[in-house]
């Protein structure tokens, strides 16, 4: 069977549960943590795949890395996977499962990319444009790149804007190369 797949129904019944016991918030929090503890420590892969492995200190380690005091459905849910034996697939579980919510919520992901810092009130006026224009919630990530010499770029969805100097400088050294 598809990974996708079997990892989409599994978060899809995670969700369903975590919605009707009111800790959908909750659990999607843990799972951005596991999905992040995955991403950071790759042996964290390798340990939960091992097969010599038991399912207690399994179940230990994906708790440790889904955060402090993770609730009891994260839990049975773990407990779940494991007695399954479908551990192969938690990363993308989790993954699928920060998505359904994004979905289910409204969520949409943004960023802005600036050569210097910016105060917490232009990031904000930033962020409820973006939520002005698309209805929704904007998680909102903030880089500081300074590659791009000035300006910003602003990222959303499937809208991107680009106003920074670098790319301007570059759209003028194109045209005087024609």
């Amino acid at each position: 069977m598809d990974l996708g797949v079997i990892s989409v129904r599994y978060a899809r019944a995670l969700l369903k549960c975590a919605t009707g016991l009111k800790l959908e918030d909750q659990v999607y929090k843990e799972m951005q943590t596991l999905s992040k503890s995955f991403l950071e420590v790759p042996e964290l892969r390798f340990t939960i795949d091992n097969p010599m492995l038991s399912k207690d200190k399994k179940l230990k380690i994906v708790a440790t890395a889904c955060g402090d005091n993770i609730c009891e459905l994260t839990k049975k849910f773990v407990e779940l996977v494991l007695n399954e034996d479908r551990e192969k697939t938690l990363q993308f579980m989790a993954a699928s499962y920060i998505t359904l919510y994004r979905k289910q919520k409204n969520i949409i992901r943004g960023s802005l990319t600036t050569a210097a810092p910016v105060s917490q009130e232009t990031e904000d006026k930033m962020r409820r444009m973006v939520e002005s224009k698309t209805h929704g919630t904007v998680e909102f990530n903030t880089e500081v790149d300074p590659n791009i010499i000035g300006g910003f770029i602003l990222e959303y969805d499937t809208y991107r804007m680009d106003a920074s100097v670098k790319t301007k400088l570059s759209n003028i050294l194109t045209q005087l190369k024609k």
